[in-house]
């Protein structure tokens, strides 16, 4: 089954070319809506119309949304919010007055917003002198543009000539275009709003990267406040659900009286990131340009449908010469919602000329170490990469070692399908390794991407700590899980990722016990100078097992130190409080005392207990209250009864 393509067109051309007449004559729809555009028979602001075309290879329509634009340099700023999401130009150029100076800034403006295909319109055709010849005229001019092979079409409005062929060329480069890709990342750069009574906000603009859909929560960006739609309509019919490539309306509730919506917004889903007012990109001259690009200038970026002062800094050097590119940071005046691989165009701050285009590397960027080797050339991988979802996903895990695919991709030109498959290919090449974490309660089964190298060689640090503990200090049961987490944190960025590195190492021939790591083969033993120690601590510690000497007259020195904390790791003492240690068969026979004592005779006091076990205040107390600590006892006023 067919389905029915939608596609944005805009036109571009030199002011009184014909644009709006020409729309008018293909659509029926004057867009031309302002008082004033009337009354001085130009446009000002942007217009909108609706084309339904027959396509060439389906027996579905074509539906184009048409943007048409102002020509007069005045205006340029107007023009350029029209041209930031089109899949398709339609150059105008009139017959009578040729190639002029917006026609040529119109054109670089669009192929700095990475507009690549056009049709063509060389109009007032019937005022031409020789059609033929100002045909060749104008293909001379395309010559080293990106529409050098563009088809160009002689129309006229007065004589109604070339609109048909106008519409089947239109419906033949569109057919052969790719239609505007979903990738689950919707994004509505808003050109109008306004408010109808009874209604409330309307904004309109161009749908890209996604759907949205009748009731769904929006976010309204760069302020990041939320609202919800109300309802849709694309082309002047009601819709449930608008996608990209098409003219869409949003009836907004819950907008901000204080911050509002205004034309350069854009209307998101949740979840898709925030505003940030630091850019780096790949900045490019076109080799039509007539001036270098300067260092540190103030210019004005325009973005989508909206536009924001800023300053260049260049990655290398004073300027940049026409037809060249560098890598290079706008420094902006306020934040602007971008994504990498979003395309750019640079005036001037008097907005008089055309400077330069530029493509998004990082979104948000940082100002910090911008010129540094390191980041220029992480920079220029970044940029051989936007259209390649693996390089992409390769190239932010060197920069960052470990990525959480779940967020670092939301600002991304490629969806989550895309970004999954990047990551299957990389895990099967060996560069990346995927990691399960823990958050919210929950797995996150390889929602953590991190350098497989450098994975590699923390798993290889981890065990190097715990077998130089092993080897240090055999009487360790292991290393101390904060231990380790402090070294490995220093050394590599996986804080986040511990537990899925103990996890790791687990499958490695490691163990967890409590709170430290070990060898699972490792076993315990006090080292040949403390053996000695240890045999006397067990011979005084057995000579009477239910009254043993004070702890400080079993440690006189650091060996027997050294040697009562492996037998209490061990479990061979056990630590009844900071004074008294017992061995673990006198606790085990003193335990079974008390709790057939009890079970016997009922709640018992100190002095009960003590003479049941025939041992002294300075041992039962603390042993009583040792098993109260573990659940053995419960304390009612002077008496002990089971739990």
């Amino acid at each position: 089954m067919s389905h029915a393509t939608h596609y944005i067109v805009a036109t571009a051309g030199h002011v009184d070319h014909g644009k709006s007449a020409l729309i008018k004559a293909l659509t029926g729809t004057d867009p031309d809506r302002l008082p004033e555009e009337k009354a001085r028979g130009i446009t000002i602001d942007l217009g909108f119309a609706h084309l339904e075309l027959s396509s060439p290879v389906s027996t579905s329509p074509i539906h184009v949304g048409i943007v048409d634009v102002p020509g007069h340099e005045d205006f340029v700023k107007n023009m350029v919010a029209g041209v930031g999401a089109i899949d398709l130009a339609l150059l105008i150029v009139a017959a009578d007055d040729g190639w002029m100076p917006q026609t040529e800034e119109h054109l670089q403006i669009l192929s700095y917003f990475g507009v690549r295909r056009a049709v063509v319109s060389l109009t007032k055709a019937d005022l031409a002198a020789d059609e033929a010849a100002a045909v060749v005229a104008l293909r001379e001019r395309l010559q080293g543009s990106v529409f050098a092979d563009a088809p160009i079409v002689p129309t006229s409005v007065v004589a109604g000539t070339g609109l048909d062929l106008l519409k089947e060329t239109l419906a033949r480069v569109l057919s052969e275009t790719p239609p505007p890709r979903d990738i689950g990342k919707p994004r509505l750069a808003v050109d109008r709003v306004f408010t109808l009574q009874g209604t409330g906000t309307v904004v309109t603009g161009t749908l890209s990267g996604g759907t949205l859909q009748r009731g769904q929560g929006v976010v309204v960006q760069p302020g990041g406040h939320t609202a919800r739609i109300r309802r849709i309509q694309s082309h002047g019919h009601d819709v449930d659900v608008s996608g990209p490539g098409t003219r869409t309306a949003l009836n907004l509730t819950d907008v901000s009286p204080v911050h509002g919506v205004h034309r350069g917004d854009v209307i998101t889903a949740p979840d898709s990131g925030v505003a940030s007012d630091c850019v780096d990109v790949m900045l490019e001259i076109s080799t039509r340009a007539s001036k270098p690009l300067k260092d540190a200038v103030r210019v004005r970026v325009h973005y989508g449908s909206g536009n924001v002062p800023g300053h260049i800094a260049l990655g290398s050097g004073k300027e940049l010469a026409v037809g060249d590119r560098v890598v290079g940071q706008l420094r902006l005046e306020a934040p602007v919602f971008l994504c990498a691989g979003d395309h750019l165009t640079i005036r001037d701050w008097s907005e008089q000329q055309t400077l330069a285009g530029a493509i998004v590397l990082d979104p948000d960027a940082t100002r910090r170490a911008f010129r540094a080797t390191e980041r220029q050339q992480w920079l220029q991988q970044v940029a051989e990469s936007l259209e390649s979802p693996t390089a992409f996903v390769a190239a932010y895990v060197a920069r960052d070692v470990a990525i959480r695919r779940s967020r670092a991709f939301v600002k991304a030109r490629f969806s989550k399908e895309d970004i999954d498959a990047a990551i299957e290919r990389l895990v099967r090449e060996g560069a990346v390794v995927a990691v399960s974490t823990v958050a919210r309660a929950k797995v996150e089964t390889g929602d953590m991407v991190v350098d497989a190298a450098r994975w590699t060689a923390a798993l290889r640090r981890a065990a190097e700590l715990v077998d130089d503990v092993h080897r240090e200090h055999p009487e360790r049961l292991g290393l101390s899980l904060t231990d380790l987490r402090n070294t490995i944190v220093k050394e590599f960025p996986f804080g986040d990722l511990f537990d899925a590195l103990i996890a790791a190492l687990s499958e490695q021939g490691f163990a967890r016990s409590g709170s430290l790591i070990q060898r699972a083969t490792h076993r315990a033993q006090l080292p040949e100078p403390l053996r000695a120690a240890g045999e006397t601590l067990r011979r005084s510690l057995t000579a009477r097992p239910l009254e043993p000497p004070s702890r400080k007259e079993l440690t006189p020195d650091a060996a027997s130190q050294r040697a009562l904390k492996f037998l209490i790791d061990s479990g061979e003492v056990v630590e009844i409080s900071a004074e008294l240690v017992m061995s673990a068969a006198a606790v085990a026979q003193a335990t079974a005392q008390v709790k057939a004592f009890v079970a016997k005779n009922g709640p018992a006091t100190v002095s009960d207990l003590r003479q049941s076990l025939g041992s002294s205040r300075r041992v039962v107390v603390p042993f009583l209250e040792y098993l109260d600590r573990t659940f053995v006892t419960v304390r009612h006023g002077d008496k002990r009864a089971l739990r």
